[in-house]
């Protein structure tokens, strides 16, 4: 494909700047690549490549030429590529077509032209060293594996990798929705990404998907067992908290004491969760990554539809690119593996990104709980509708459009979208039936979005959204999730969990369930009470945290996604305003009983180049979490008729920080390099 044309010059001449919607396109004064070099008081002369420099200046005494963009260049090298597959390549020549060729025309055009090719990548990137520079922590990696990386990481082409990631982002939705708040218009970006996948070893992603059934499970039987919610959610975790104090009282006035709501407990639960995990070495330790778990979502577990195409943009990359990429995933698969995990000898036997069945698996269990409900109540399915109940400004309006149009383009199954605000005006819930409708349809699932956080109530507890959860939840329609759901997702169950004896109590059949106990067990990391249940053992950590060994434990409250817990210096500063040392015990204050203190995992650190609104925001070390999804449909007796593994998310963050999630500005979307 030759795109000719001109490029933006000097002040006062007029701008042939790219659309907005080519986004790997920059504008006149705008360096080619951002700083690569975490360190921002770094010379970061050679790190930038302004396009003025790598350009001729254009003729301005007559108009420019209108030329096809390189994006659809891209796209079209892309679809070539995945459906025969057959290799182009993209020559992008700026020349001036009205004036006489000469041999420095020509050479110019030469120069560019090599700078395009693979090859012409390589050298444009040669000098960018500084692509190697580590973030300021380290793990006790091979000095010889991190030579490797960085002799190889200033060799990659960035610049080609950055281009056909963007184009394939912008031909795949991997996007996220933007609002101008002066204007109330909206326009789209490149999600946050990792550009090429994190080796991840097989053995361990093969164990994280067959534990997705029996944390399903698990979440329903501790659903339907109120007293064990109430015991471990009252007192001081509810009177510290009061949104998990508002979320027990909605349950035990619904699903308990003498007059239980009917049509909610003849209601379906629908689950659609995710399991997140790290892999974790102590510091010295011999012995291979383990598999740990960091939490266990049971409302809004998103990025289902971007991390499908996430992992097939990184199939598209890491088969289209493989000579050129091929000695930097291997580098980082001797960083996570040795020679007992690893499945492979080599990266040209690796099994490689696998395929996500996400947006076909989580529509499908949603189609099960809506045909349950057509079939039980006799309503024609024409009729029905699944309810996204979202928050108001969604920006991850993408991910959630392609579970809605998975629905209707593999099922018929239309979607509407409601905010709990909207839905206090606009619900009917008819009070014999307990059949819900909105906007004339009727609502056999609900399917939560949002409510997962007190910002989504900004009526207050007593408001009207909190009213509309409760009509909602006391409707005959299917929940994802059930109040019960949620509140097993809290980390206080999960602490409560990890206690010897309590997953046991909802196996009763020990002795078939074992291996399911054992698999599941083996996954807890250190959980620590910070309530009136404190043990001997919990109040040694809370000790430790507070002297001298923070750097081992991650302090946690009840809340959902990114940007809450405490770490390091913060965490010991937190839980020395709140407790007092009394001949040499420890009293824990009432205000930590909405928090658990966990023991902090140590994952592989490898290197990653992640990218923010479609531009390299550098390189350097990085850890990611994966997440397995699990669907889950259940009667109201507590048949279970549909419980399966559901799919994959990897995040990936630098190292240096502490904090997760990828809406909440932290992490960057990935895949799984299996090895």
């Amino acid at each position: 494909f030759v795109r000719t044309g001109t490029t933006p010059s000097s002040k006062g001449r007029r701008s042939n700047k790219p659309k907005a919607s080519n986004m790997f396109q920059f504008s006149q004064n705008q360096p080619r690549t951002q700083s690569l070099n975490p360190n921002p008081n770094a010379n970061t002369s050679t790190n930038s490549i302004s396009r003025c420099n790598r350009y001729p200046r254009r003729d301005t005494t007559r108009s420019p030429k209108r030329v096809p963009s390189l994006t659809t260049a891209l796209f079209l090298q892309t679809l070539l590529f995945t459906s025969f597959p057959i290799c182009s390549f993209s020559l992008v020549v700026h020349a001036n077509p009205h004036t006489n060729s000469n041999s420095n025309a020509a050479a110019k055009a030469k120069a560019h032209a090599s700078a395009y090719s693979p090859r012409g990548f390589v050298r444009s990137f040669a000098s960018l060293t500084s692509l190697a520079a580590s973030t300021s922590t380290t793990t006790k990696s091979s000095s010889s594996s991190k030579s490797a990386t960085a002799s190889i990481m200033s060799t990659l082409p960035l610049d080609e990798l950055s281009a056909h990631a963007n184009s394939y982002s912008s031909a795949n939705g991997i996007q996220v929705e933007r609002r101008n708040e002066e204007t109330s218009s909206s326009y789209f970006v490149a999600a946050p990404m990792s550009l090429l996948p994190n080796a991840y070893p097989k053995q361990a992603f093969d164990k994280a998907q067959t534990l997705a059934a029996p944390f399903n499970q698990l979440v329903d039987r501790i659903s339907r067992d109120p007293q064990f919610l109430m015991d471990t959610l009252g007192g001081g975790v509810s009177d510290a908290d009061p949104y998990t104090a508002k979320l027990l009282q909605l349950y035990k006035e619904i699903y308990t004491g003498d007059s239980p709501n009917a049509f909610a407990a003849s209601a379906d639960r629908l689950g659609i969760q995710r399991s997140d995990y790290m892999l974790n070495k102590s510091h010295g330790d011999e012995n291979p990554y383990e598999l740990k778990q960091v939490e266990l979502n049971t409302i809004a577990a998103s990025f289902a539809g971007l991390a499908v195409n996430i992992a097939g943009l990184h199939r598209y990359l890491t088969q289209r690119f493989e000579g050129d990429i091929g000695e930097f995933l291997d580098v980082n698969r001797k960083i996570v593996t040795d020679a007992s995990t690893s499945t492979t000898s080599s990266l040209s036997s690796a099994p490689g990104v696998p395929e996500n069945p996400a947006l076909t698996r989580i529509p499908a269990a949603m189609k099960v709980a809506f045909d349950r409900y057509s079939d039980r109540f006799g309503t024609s399915s024409d009729k029905l509708c699944i309810l996204f109940v979202v928050q108001e400004g969604e920006t991850n309006t993408v991910d959630q459009r392609m579970l809605e149009f998975g629905l209707w383009n593999d099922h018929k199954i239309p979607v509407i979208r409601k905010s709990l605000t909207r839905l206090a005006t606009e619900l009917n819930v008819d009070d014999s039936t307990g059949a819900m409708s909105v906007d004339g349809k009727e609502v056999a699932v609900v399917y939560f979005r949002a409510g997962y956080a007190p910002t989504d109530y900004p009526d207050g507890y007593d408001g009207i959204e909190w009213d509309a959860r409760s009509r909602l939840e006391k409707s005959r329609a299917a929940k994802c999730p059930s109040l019960g759901y949620h509140l097993a997702g809290t980390k206080k169950v999960q602490q409560e969990l990890a206690r010897p004896g309590v997953v046991e109590r909802f196996f009763p059949n020990s002795a078939e369930d074992q291996a399911d106990i054992d698999n599941m067990r083996s996954a807890f990391a250190g959980l620590y009470s910070l309530g009136e249940d404190a043990t001997s053992e919990d109040l040694v950590a809370v000790q430790e945290a507070m002297n001298g060994k923070e750097g081992q434990y991650v302090l946690k409250p009840q809340r959902e996604g990114g940007g809450y817990n405490f770490y390091g210096k913060n965490l010991a500063d937190k839980l020395k305003e709140n407790t007092t040392v009394k001949d040499g015990k420890v009293e824990l204050g009432a205000k930590l009983g909405e928090y658990i203190l966990m023991q902090r995992l140590f994952p592989p650190q490898q290197r990653a180049v992640l990218l923010r609104n479609g531009k390299v925001e550098g390189s350097g070390d990085s850890v990611s979490e994966l997440g397995c999804y699990g669907t889950v449909v259940v009667t109201p007796d507590g048949d279970v008729v549909h419980n399966e593994y559901a799919g994959f998310l990897l995040r990936t963050k630098f190292s240096n920080i502490d904090e997760g999630g990828v809406a909440s500005g932290f992490a960057t979307l990935s895949s799984p390099h299996l090895c």
